[in-house]
C-alpha cells in the first residue's frame, strides 16, 4: 500500500501520544485517539499530565502518525483528537480535513477553552465528547485558570446549537464536587439543552497530585446521586473506574 500523501506543514499539529485502537472514545466506533500536546488549563485531577506542557520531546513526526491512519483504512472507523486540549493546535482545522480525507469520522474530545476555535472545527467533526468541570462559576477552583467557566459556556452552547452528536461528561473528585453542587450543575446543563450526560470517576492512574489520589474513589457516586441526576437527562450514565 502506498504511504499517505505527503503532509504539508502548516496542517501539522503537535501530538504527544497515539492510541491505535479504541473502543470507548468514540461512541459505537473503533477509532484511534491522536493525543495533541499542550493545555492551557492546570486540573489538579489531570491523567495525562504530560501532556499539559505545550511542547514536548516526545512529539511524534506527524507524516509518521499519517502513514499509520493511511495503512489503517478500511480497519478503522474514526480518529479521535484528543489531549491535552486539541484546540489550543493552531491548525486543528487543516489537521482533520487532512485525515477525514482518509475516510475516516472524526471525533473530538475538548474543554471548550478556546470557543471560537471549536467553532471553526465544529463543521468538520462528527461527534464531540466535552468535559465539564463544575459549576460555570466555580471552573477556576478546579482549572486554576480565572474565566475558564466562561470560556466553557461559551464552547458549551456553540456545540449545543451545531446538531452535532455529542455527549457532556464530569470527571468527579470529592475535593472538587459535593453531591448539591453536582445536582445544581446538572440541572444547569439541563437549562441549557443537554440531553446527554456522563459522570466519571476520578482515575488515579496517571494523576501527579498524591493528595487528590488519597481519596476514595467512589466517595461521591452512590446510587441515590446517580438516580437523581439521571432523572433529569433522557441519556444518562456513569463510567467508573476500572482500576478501582
Amino acid at each position: 500500500m502506498n504511504p499517505a500523501p505527503a503532509s504539508t506543514p502548516e496542517a501539522n499539529p503537535e501530538v504527544g501520544g497515539l492510541t491505535p485502537l479504541s473502543a470507548t472514545d468514540y461512541p459505537g466506533a473503533l477509532a484511534a485517539v491522536l493525543f495533541c500536546q499542550g493545555c492551557p488549563w492546570r486540573c489538579g485531577y489531570c491523567h495525562n499530565p504530560h501532556l499539559i506542557p505545550r511542547n514536548s520531546e516526545n512529539r511524534l513526526d506527524w507524516q509518521a502518525v499519517m502513514n499509520f491512519l493511511h495503512r489503517r483504512r478500511g480497519l478503522l472507523d474514526a480518529v479521535v483528537f484528543s489531549g491535552g486540549e486539541p484546540t489550543l493546535q493552531d491548525n486543528l482545522a487543516q489537521a482533520i480535513e487532512e485525515v477525514r480525507a482518509l475516510g475516516f469520522r472524526i471525533g473530538l474530545h475538548t474543554c471548550g477553552a478556546y470557543p471560537s476555535r471549536l467553532q471553526d472545527s465544529l463543521p468538520l467533526l462528527d461527534w464531540v465528547g466535552m468535559d465539564i468541570k463544575a459549576d460555570f462559576d466555580g471552573y477556576a477552583r478546579v482549572t486554576g485558570t480565572p474565566g475558564s467557566g466562561d470560556k466553557a459556556l461559551e464552547s458549551a452552547r456553540l456545540l449545543l446549537e451545531s446538531g452535532i452528536a455529542h455527549e457532556f461528561r464530569t470527571t468527579v473528585h470529592p475535593h472538587y464536587h459535593r453531591p448539591e453542587e453536582l445536582l445544581h450543575l446538572a440541572e444547569t446543563l439541563r437549562g441549557l439543552g443537554v440531553r446527554n450526560y456522563v459522570l466519571q470517576e476520578f482515575r488515579p492512574l496517571g494523576c501527579a497530585n498524591a493528595q487528590l489520589n488519597s481519596f476514595p474513589a467512589t466517595e461521591l457516586l452512590d446510587t441515590a446521586l446517580c438516580e437523581r441526576i439521571g432523572a433529569i437527562f433522557e441519556i444518562f450514565s456513569v463510567r467508573r473506574d476500572a482500576t478501582s
